[in-house]
């Protein structure tokens, strides 16, 4: 099942907003040489291919529910309490 987030993402004509970034020449310079070997059409959709690989990677890190869910399902398969509270302080601290 996706998220409402998720179902919101995959839409195509979502409202886009522009915004300026100060970057480096030299990192501007890399993201074109780069961008045609990874298949994509300039710089800038490869920016934002990474920017949203990132978002995603840390969304997937940080989302409450989705710890809180693990959580749930590892309980009723019988992990201990005590295992799971280690876990989450564990995941907290890093």
């Amino acid at each position: 099942m996706l998220s409402e987030r998720l179902k919101k993402r995959l839409v195509k004509d979502r409202p886009m907003t522009s915004i300026t970034l100060r970057i480096p020449v030299d990192v501007v310079d890399s993201l074109k040489q780069i961008a045609p070997l990874k298949g994509y059409s300039g710089y800038q959709t490869l920016l934002k291919a990474y920017i949203g690989e990132g978002l995603r990677q840390d969304e997937a890190k940080f989302a409450p529910d989705q710890t809180a869910r693990l959580i749930d399902a590892l309980k009723k398969r019988g992990v201990p309490k005590s295992v799971l509270d280690q876990a989450t302080r564990d995941l907290s601290a890093a």
